[in-house]
């Protein structure tokens, strides 16, 4: 297995592990009944699930080795409401600081086509630490307060990621 083609399959369990700690950020929201901020996580859990399954379709294109990983179990307990959109924005500048290796990774190799791929991964990237960096700065103002969180989320956040449109397919199609 190449470098490139290891490295890919490493960041397929990255992106499992993201949505993973998504759904583990959506439960406790949910079991605080804070149904909107649930609801942003879960379906942040699904875009990343999905981010894996196009890495899966890329590699299988590419008549490249794909190994499905397991995933370090996610963190399930928070100290306040802000800790999880807190965690949710370092995790999403620790998935652009790889996929930016990526690229850089099939720059050096002259990967040309993985690295047009990977393209889309990072301007996904921009936008969401954009939006989870709004995200937190609304939850450490509201944090005695989580409803207006919620409203700025029913406010703000609603409707389609305009990337995803343009997303590269993914394996199993988008589920």
């Amino acid at each position: 297995m190449g470098r490139l083609t290891q490295t890919l399959n490493e960041q397929i369990a990255n992106e499992y592990g993201a949505s993973q700690q998504y759904v583990a950020i959506a439960v406790h929201y949910d079991s605080l009944t804070l149904p909107r901020l649930a609801a942003h996580f879960y379906r942040q859990g699904v875009e990343e699930r999905n981010h894996a399954m196009m890495l899966v379709q890329f590699l299988l294109d590419a008549d490249l080795e794909v190994v499905i990983p397991g995933v370090e179990a996610p963190q399930t307990a928070f100290s306040d409401e802000v800790e999880p959109v807190r965690l949710a924005l370092e995790q999403e500048k620790r998935v652009t600081a790889q996929i930016s290796a990526l690229v850089q990774l099939a720059r050096e190799e002259n990967e040309l086509v993985a690295e047009q791929f990977l393209h889309w991964f990072l301007q996904e990237q921009r936008e969401e630490i954009a939006s989870m960096s709004s995200l937190l700065a609304v939850a450490e103002r509201s944090r005695e307060n989580v409803s207006l969180i919620e409203e700025y989320l029913a406010r703000e956040l609603g409707g389609e990621n305009a990337l995803e449109a343009g997303a590269p397919p993914a394996a199993g199609g988008a589920l």
